[in-house]
């Protein structure tokens, strides 16, 4: 392989990694992610791939700013039961509704599709079996606070 190539495909490699999550993996946090209110619902959001790591939009809950769709990554929100709204942001806003339960974790999985200038985030719930297989490998990526 020509060296400039190389070259090439090394900050490749390095600018899709440093766009992922580097928290630790589920797996090793799992036994220390606080325990659930018992009048509150959790939602676990992740986002299983690199493609795209330029796009990681902010991702929210019933208008409320949780977190970034950060490759890699994933989570979580607590919130009362009733109604809820995720939406995500670029060219276009996407939007997921479902109800929450006292006591249910659900699991949205952020994937990206491919837009007209710059890639979208689609928030989709899917069962707890499949976020919980989906999630094990992956890293923390909590909200950063805003800079002041």
């Amino acid at each position: 392989m020509k060296p400039l190539l190389r070259l090439v495909l090394a900050f490749a490699a390095a600018a899709v990694l440093a766009g992922c999550a580097s928290g630790p993996k589920f797996t090793e946090m799992k036994s220390s992610i606080p325990t659930l209110a018992a009048d509150q619902g959790r939602v676990m959001f992740y986002r299983t791939t690199a493609l795209g790591a330029a796009v990681q939009p902010e991702v929210r809950l019933n208008g409320v700013v949780v977190g970034s769709a950060v490759p890699n990554g994933f989570f979580w929100a607590d919130r009362p039961p009733g109604p809820i709204e995720i939406s995500t942001s670029t060219e276009v806003e996407r939007k997921l509704t479902f109800t929450l339960d006292k006591g249910q974790v659900r699991f949205v999985r952020l994937n990206i599709s491919i837009g007209f200038f710059v890639g979208r985030i689609i928030p989709e719930l899917v069962d707890n079996a499949t976020g919980e297989k989906e999630i094990a490998d992956l890293s923390h990526a909590p909200l950063k606070p805003a800079a002041k």
